[in-house]
């Protein structure tokens, strides 16, 4: 009998990291392989909802002060009408919000999580420079080939590689991730420069005429920035970097006719990144054997519901729930299965609906997302979001 395995990670984005601590501290041994050649502060700033944060809480007092120390609190969730101004939804979130769903909403750099996340695993166990060639799975064991030429074997494996997973390829075959005909631009303002525009201190959403359309703010670095992010439709551009510059001017252009408090967060842009966004459809199977996936490798979804890093953190902290019930090797399929069905009701709808870009346009109910609890879910039962 066997109740502690070898666990190899490929990926140690958020969703990585977050599943390797889960399970390091419930006694597996755990190895992370990451193909960048070390932590780097590149990507977006996140918006860690409630759902999000309290899976984190879990990882221990360290993950949850470090996320705290730079995460700003927006005080509500405002959607507003483009042109018109008006407020179509208001959800009140701070200290309502913990009180609600037992954590808070933060806004911070992903950099920012990645270093808490990072600095509660033990840095040898973080493997950099490894990019994974193919994988296959022999006598019982999952053998990872890295394009350096080396080989490891594990128990099991867990795809945190992203949208382009190579795990993901390994199991299922090779598949291209769908451009969405959507771009979305990136800026960083200082809040002083918007101290005109109204409740700049919360998360706001301005709807624009199609689902393609809008823009988001919230406040960054405690309060002392302000995130811009704003997507439109444009077929032509197709690069998916993430430090891409894009072009101020352009980006004025395709919301000159926002209301004047939206379009004075544009003009207080010096400078934006621009990137096309891309997703999948979601999968029925994420599992074979001893390997599974999490995170944007299995369900990548746009971010006009703000989940995608929630739904790779909800995942981590479920799989090491899962694999907690597997007693030996032999019943790791089992505990993978079981992963699957408690996470891919929830994962698909909220896929789709990302897609189709209405919730909480109007007045509505957020519990569904937001108080999902991932320590305490039951496992095999898969939830709707919906209720």
């Amino acid at each position: 009998m066997k109740s502690s395995f070898d666990i190899g990670i490929v990926g140690a984005g958020i969703g990585g990291l977050t599943a390797a601590i889960a399970l390091r501290a419930i006694g597996h041994q755990v190895t992370v392989y990451e193909q960048a050649g070390q932590f780097m502060r590149v990507g977006a700033d996140i918006n860690l909802t409630p759902n999000a944060v309290r899976a984190l809480d879990g990882l221990g007092e360290a993950v949850a002060k470090g996320i705290r120390a730079s995460g700003a609190r927006p005080t509500f969730r405002i959607s507003r009408d483009w042109d018109t101004g008006l407020e179509t939804s208001r959800l009140p979130m701070g200290n309502t919000a913990e009180l609600r769903y037992g954590a808070p909403q933060l806004t911070i750099h992903r950099a920012d999580v990645l270093a808490v996340l990072a600095n509660a695993f033990p840095k040898e166990s973080v493997i950099f420079s490894k990019r994974l060639l193919s994988l296959a799975q022999i006598d019982g064991q999952a053998h990872l080939h890295f394009e350096d030429g080396h080989l490891a074997k594990h128990d099991v494996v867990l795809g945190a590689d992203g949208i382009h997973s190579r795990v993901r390829s390994a199991l299922l075959g090779e598949e291209q991730p769908r451009f969405t005909g959507v771009v979305s631009f990136r800026s960083v303002v200082p809040t002083e420069k918007l101290s005109h525009v109204p409740e700049i201190e919360a998360f706001t959403k301005w709807w624009g005429p199609n689902p393609q359309s809008q823009i988001v703010t919230f406040p960054l670095n405690l309060g002392r920035d302000t995130f811009i992010f704003a997507t439109t439709g444009q077929d032509s551009w197709h690069e998916e970097s993430w430090t891409s510059p894009g072009d101020v001017n352009e980006l004025r252009s395709f919301y000159r006719n926002f209301h004047p408090d939206a379009r004075a967060l544009l003009d207080a842009c010096d400078s934006v990144l621009k990137s096309a966004l891309y997703e999948r459809e979601p999968l029925t199977k994420w599992s074979e054997d001893g390997v599974s996936l999490l995170g944007d490798a299995c369900h990548p979804m746009l971010p006009f519901m703000a989940q995608g890093a929630g739904m790779a953190i909800e995942d981590g902290v479920v799989v090491a729930r899962c694999l907690s019930t597997a007693q030996s090797l032999s019943d790791v399929p089992a505990a993978l299965s079981l992963y699957e069905r408690t996470r891919q009701t929830r994962t698909a709808e909220i896929q789709i609906a990302s897609r189709g870009n209405q919730w909480l346009k109007t007045q509505g109910n957020a519990d569904g997302v937001y108080g999902y609890n991932a320590w305490e879910t039951a496992l095999g039962e898969s939830k709707s979001f919906t209720g």
